[in-house]
C-alpha cells in the first residue's frame, strides 16, 4: 500500500523473459527488462511518456544562415541608404532577389548534408531525459521499437503476442 492507502501494483516478474534479447548492437542493449545505451542502463518499467522528437539544427549550418542574412541585410542597408538602389537595372534587381534568397537555400542544403538527429525522449522517475539520440534514421526505428516491445512485453506480463498466444474461446456446434 502506498501513503494514501490505495494498493500498488506489484512488480511483475517473468520467469525465462528477463533474458530476452530485443535489440543488441555496440554500446545499445536492449532487453525485455533493461535499456542500456552507452554506460547509462534504464529499467523498462521506470520509463514513462516516450516520444520522439528531432534535434536542433546543426550549429555550423546555423551559423552559415545567421552570417549569410546579415550580410545581405547590410549589403541591402548600404545600398539604400547610399542611393545606389534608384541607380540599379531590373536585370540587377533580379540578381538582388535571388541573391536575398540565398539564406533559404543554406538551410535546405545544411538540412540535406547534415541533418538534426533523431531523439528518443522519456520520463525516468519524475524526470524527462534524453534516452537516445541518433544520425542515422533506421537505427533509431530500431532502437524505438525494441523499446515499444519490451515496453509492451512488461504491460502484458511477458506475454510477446497476447492475442496471437490466446485461445479464443469457441461454441460447440
Amino acid at each position: 500500500m502506498n501513503r494514501e492507502g490505495a494498493k500498488t501494483r506489484p512488480q511483475r516478474t517473468v520467469p525465462g523473459a528477463r533474458s530476452t534479447l530485443l535489440y543488441a548492437r555496440p554500446g545499445i542493449i536492449v532487453t525485455v527488462d533493461r535499456f542500456t545505451v552507452g554506460r547509462t542502463s534504464y529499467r523498462i518499467v521506470d520509463l514513462t511518456h516516450l516520444r520522439t522528437t528531432r534535434g536542433p539544427h546543426d550549429r555550423i549550418a546555423v551559423r552559415a544562415v545567421v552570417v549569410t542574412a546579415s550580410m545581405i541585410g547590410a549589403i541591402g542597408l548600404l545600398l539604400g541608404f547610399s542611393g545606389g538602389l534608384q541607380r540599379l537595372t531590373a536585370e540587377a534587381y533580379l540578381i538582388l532577389g535571388a541573391v536575398l534568397l540565398l539564406p533559404a537555400a543554406l538551410v535546405l542544403v545544411g538540412d540535406r548534408w547534415r541533418p538534426p538527429p533523431y531523439e528518443l525522449w522519456g520520463w525516468h522517475r519524475g524526470a524527462e531525459v534524453l534516452l537516445f539520440s541518433a544520425d542515422d534514421e533506421r537505427q533509431f526505428g530500431q532502437v524505438t521499437r525494441a523499446l515499444l516491445r519490451a515496453r509492451e512485453v512488461n504491460r502484458y506480463g511477458g506475454l510477446a503476442d497476447p492475442l496471437a498466444s490466446a485461445d479464443p474461446w469457441r461454441p460447440r456446434r
